[in-house]
């Protein structure tokens, strides 16, 4: 057997090792296979994009999850997995001492006998007889005050036509106005390369530092820091660690969560100045067995967002499903259900596998936003597990309240609201309902997921066992995570990742060059690992576009806004402009009325919380009652309040761990920093201005506004912005 993407739900990467194991045994058992020769064994990393996340602890971390919604795995300070009775131990609180603690990014090495296409792998150890030595190789960098600015989908190379190439103008860098020391290689300054670093040995850990940049790496550097005109709050020192635990496993630390710059940051794109301690890059194994004369090369890659704030809840389309997309549409990766170009009309799609996890998704988002419409979608008034002709009208109705998804971002029906004067669903922002180039006003779910979805509503769908897709568990949980749609930027990645030339093959990043290239060139500020799509489709590329064939370290990432609060904090809700053919914006940011409220990505960045505060001492701190549905980001009053403050967010978790917790869940927030933030009450009076403790029609009503407002914001302003005076940047 090989495990389906359903199986994520509920096995965690300890127990996929263990039941791969007992697989091939019971496997062997039956075909009593002997022993696979050595030249047919081939050998791969999983995850093939591991994600970790930013932290302010600078010592506590965790795994990152082996389910898609899963929770994390608790480790050691070493990055091995804590296991209680076989079983790994979960991670139930997120802070430290009120600090953020990291998550981890770990890859593993398996071995699959080639001529064997259901051999579900076994992990390799680095105590494994044949095993002579293992090392990893990362490489992390940020580029993202190097790149061009964020302009919602221009630059998204897959919407060029004859007409028009879609890409940024050519002046419309990042800090393009702003003098650069170095002549020669002008944008090349605002790129953080820490240059590679490796891990060889079990215990082994080493840093991204600014001061432990490799002496044979030149080209690499950090921001300078000027003394007379310091970056507020912070200057950035190291982009994470990388460690290798006792089974020769590969653990990703990330940044803490730094971020500094000298101008006020004014819009969700990002400020010219600014940078953060994101990154991305290159994973490479060196493996060494004693039955082979040459070591075996290994790639994967590292990315590095920012804390998933509510780990269990999913998005309604994730990157897996993104990824799977490409996979299935572009790389062959499910002939049966995609080829020559168009998807195979008598396909059935598997319940289980392909529908229930959408309705799951939907229940999600109630726990972390006002979505009443998307209740009845979570769990449909018939037996959705009914495929008879009887019930089909029920399905098909069901449907055709799903934006069609069938074509691409800007496709017409992307800017429709409204069925039966009922929102479409996923009732999301999509990637631009701002500017009036490449509209897409509301979400959409992937082509592969919408036409899944459309086979189950003809009744072409199965239920129970399932033929399993070749992709594997750790793949698909570790980007399953992570958003998928909509993406302007995003929130881990953006719209590149729909873009078939980044990959090597379904999941895995494509290298743009290996370390020896960087050694004697650096990385380049203007490559763009998507430019070769023109040259593949006929198209004219602009002449100052630079392809690149692959990705280089920080090329996953640079799109995103530098900082990454910016986005996080003004993208969480949008006020979409529904009716008018043009999107038409105020002096406020906001589109003038008719619109429509909608979230961008909630799992990630909540918007309506449930409070989670039971004793009084909390309760007092927090200026709430339990039960009471608040702003998530209260007291964070604008984006540069969030870049201090983001530490201090609350986590959204369930409160019953039983063994019915899934299905009897109750989600609150939970951890936030209740002391970092001042709660006030504002006197809400009626237009005659007298207060009083009660109304009638002869004495007007008045009532009581909550606000919060954070605590530093004084002594913040009183150092120029930073948040403590004597603190050493």
């Amino acid at each position: 057997m090989r495990f389906s993407r359903r199986d994520f739900l509920a096995v965690s990467t300890v127990a996929i090792s263990a039941a791969s194991r007992l697989n091939a045994q019971n496997r062997r058992a039956k075909k009593a296979k002997g022993p696979v020769p050595p030249e047919r064994i081939q050998y791969q990393i999983h995850p093939a994009v591991g994600v970790a996340r930013l932290g302010n602890s600078p010592d506590s971390f965790y795994l990152e999850p082996q389910t898609i919604g899963g929770l994390p795995i608790e480790c050691d300070a070493g990055g091995n997995p804590v296991m209680h009775d076989g079983k790994p131990v979960y991670v139930r609180t997120f802070k430290e001492r009120g600090l953020i603690k990291r998550q981890g990014a770990q890859f593993s090495i398996y071995a699959y006998d080639s001529a064997d296409p259901d051999d579900p792998g076994r992990e390799i150890a680095i105590d494994d007889k044949d095993v002579d030595s293992i090392e990893w190789t990362v490489h992390l960098a940020n580029k993202k005050a190097a790149w061009y600015n964020n302009d919602e989908l221009i630059g998204d190379v897959m919407l060029a036509s004859d007409r028009d190439p879609n890409y940024y103008d050519k002046d419309s860098w990042h800090n393009w106005d702003v003098s650069s020391p170095d002549t020669r290689f002008p944008r090349r300054n605002w790129i953080i390369d820490p240059g590679p670093r490796s891990v060889s040995r079990p215990g082994d850990k080493v840093s991204f530092a600014r001061d432990n940049i490799p002496p044979d790496y030149t080209k690499g550097g950090f921001p300078k820091i000027d003394s007379n005109n310091p970056r507020a709050p912070y200057e950035i020192h190291t982009l994470g660690e990388l460690l290798m635990d006792r089974a020769g496993r590969l653990v990703v630390l990330g940044g803490h969560g730094r971020a500094g710059g000298t101008e006020a940051i004014v819009t969700y794109t990002g400020q010219d100045t600014w940078f953060d301690d994101i990154s991305d890059g290159p994973v490479t194994c060196r493996l060494k067995l004693r039955s082979r004369k040459d070591p075996i090369i290994l790639k994967a890659w590292a990315l590095v967002g920012s804390p998933k704030y509510a780990p269990e809840l999913r998005n309604i389309v994730t990157l897996d499903d993104v990824m799977f997309d490409v996979g299935v549409r572009f790389m062959n990766l499910v002939p049966e259900l995609y080829r020559n170009g168009g998807f195979n009309p008598g396909y059935h799609a598997n319940y289980e596998r392909d529908i229930q996890p959408i309705f799951d998704r939907i229940a999600d988002y109630i726990w972390v936003a006002n979505v009443p419409s998307m209740v009845a979608f979570a769990s449909p008034r018939f037996n959705p597990r009914d495929s008879s002709e009887a019930n089909r009208a029920n399905r098909e109705t069901f449907f055709r309240y799903f934006r069609d998804s069938s074509g691409n971002e800007v496709s017409p029906p992307h800017n429709v609201l409204f069925y039966n004067n009922v929102p479409l669903m996923p009732l999301n922002s999509g990637s631009n309902s701002v500017t009036n180039e490449n509209i897409d006003r509301f979400m959409g779910l992937t082509n592969t997921q919408y036409f899944l979805l459309g086979q189950w509503a003809k009744g072409l769908f199965t239920t129970g066992g399932m033929e399993t897709f070749p992709v594997h568990p750790r793949d698909a949980a570790s980007a399953g995570n992570c958003v998928g749609h909509p993406m302007s930027p995003g929130i881990e990645v953006t719209w590149t990742t729909r873009n078939p030339l980044i990959y090597e093959s379904p999941y895995r990043i494509k290298h743009a060059h290996d370390e020896q290239y960087y050694k004697e060139h650096g990385l380049s500020a203007e490559g763009d690992e998507t430019g070769l799509w023109y040259q593949q489709h006929n198209l004219k590329a602009p002449d100052y576009l630079v392809a690149q064939d692959g990705c280089e370290p920080g090329d996953l990432t640079k799109r995103m806004s530098p900082p990454w609060m910016s986005d996080f904090y003004q993208c969480a809700i949008e006020y979409v402009a529904f009716k008018n053919a043009q999107n038409e914006l105020s002096l406020s940011g906001i589109p003038p009325a008719p619109t429509y409220y909608a979230n961008w990505w909630p799992p990630q960045a909540p918007v309506n919380v449930i409070s989670g505060s039971l004793t009084r001492d909390e309760q007092e701190a927090a200026g709430l009652p339990a039960g009471y549905s608040v702003y998530y980001a209260r007291g964070a009053n604008n984006i540069a309040n969030l870049v201090i403050a983001w530490k201090y967010m609350g986590f959204v978790v369930n409160e019953n761990t039983s063994a019915e917790g899934k299905l009897y869940p109750y989600f609150t927030e939970a951890e936030r920093n209740h002391d970092r933030f001042v709660v006030s009450a504002v006197a809400v009076g009626s237009p005659v201005n007298q207060l009083s403790a009660s109304g009638s029609y002869n004495t007007p009503s008045n009532f009581f506004s909550q606000t919060w407002y954070l605590r530093e914001e004084q002594s913040i302003a009183e150092c120029n912005g930073i948040p403590d005076c004597n603190e050493k940047h």
